[in-house]
């Protein structure tokens, strides 16, 4: 099991370059629509990013941040009041659109991360555009030890975007997400649509003594295809998902999991259309007569 983990697994510190801490794009062999960038910043600290062909979503970890956008001779400048933490609950976003130019400017120390989509498109996109922590909807899925708390801001009807689709998920010690194991690799109109999906993990201890927090991720062959991932992941891992079925995310006994999704593809709908596992899609069923874990209400 996890034949393919040195493929498509990224731990903590393996992508970390001068200025990012995770650097997450095409470089690596067979991924083409999505990336992710993180970064630490120290007050008064900078990071430029020309997106050429791609469009970016700004994700505050921990703080805020400062955006300044040129885009199409014009400058804009985008206040991030950012949260806590990524256990604080929903931070407010930024989307910036294919052909941009964005600086990122830390007044206080944060945490960053830069989600991206590949946009190749020459049709006029969205413009810049913010969306509040208030306005991101946050959905309870799942019931029993299947229960997660699902923060929206990066989907169709939240997020103007072209091709970007992204959410974060908290999971609660003990419990299983990304359940029942499902997949978006294949484009069947109205029924499904292929995305690639990033994963990247935050864990966060529940116990007392301090026990070593971790989680688990699955990802495992659809059809004629193959993968096979089974990934023990910790706080700044990532787990890649070209195609396959995937799931369970797991959260151990003794810790939170939160993990911030980015999902592209090349279809023509930008839409999250799955499909579940059919030995496993009874799963859902139950959540009708189960409770949702009180620890998510």
């Amino acid at each position: 099991m996890g034949s393919d983990n040195t493929r498509w697994v990224r731990l903590a510190g393996s992508t970390t370059d001068a200025l990012w801490d995770t650097t997450i794009g095409d470089a690596v062999d067979g991924w083409v629509h999505t990336g992710l960038l993180t970064a630490r910043l120290d007050p008064g600290d900078t990071r430029e990013v020309d997106l050429a062909t791609h469009e970016a979503v700004v994700v505050p970890l921990a703080s805020g941040v400062r955006l300044t956008v040129t885009h199409e001779g014009q400058t804009q400048d985008i206040v991030l009041e950012g949260r806590e933490s990524v256990w604080s609950g929903p931070t407010d976003v930024a989307y910036v659109p294919r052909g941009a130019t964005l600086t990122l400017t830390a007044e206080a120390r944060a945490e960053i991360a830069v989600c991206l989509a590949a946009d190749t498109t020459t049709e006029p996109g969205p413009p810049p555009n913010r969306v509040a922590a208030q306005d991101v909807p946050v959905e309870l899925r799942g019931a029993g030890i299947a229960s997660r708390q699902v923060r929206n801001f990066g989907v169709p009807g939240v997020l103007d975007a072209r091709r970007m689709i992204a959410c974060e998920v908290i999971t609660p010690a003990g419990n299983w997400s990304s359940w029942p194991p499902h997949k978006h690799d294949t484009e069947r109109p109205g029924v499904e649509t292929e995305l690639e999906e990033i994963y990247y993990f935050r864990t966060r201890s529940t116990d007392p003594r301090g026990t070593d927090p971790m989680g688990y991720q699955r990802v495992y062959a659809a059809g004629a295809r193959p993968i096979d991932v089974l990934a023990e992941v910790r706080s700044g891992d990532v787990v890649l998902v070209p195609h396959g079925w995937h799931g369970p995310a797991i959260a151990a006994p003794n810790a939170d999991l939160y993990y911030l999704n980015v999902m592209a593809g090349p279809g023509p709908e930008r839409a999250w259309l799955i499909c579940d596992d059919p030995a496993h899609a009874w799963v859902r069923e139950s959540w009708t007569t189960t409770a949702i874990d009180p620890r998510l209400l």
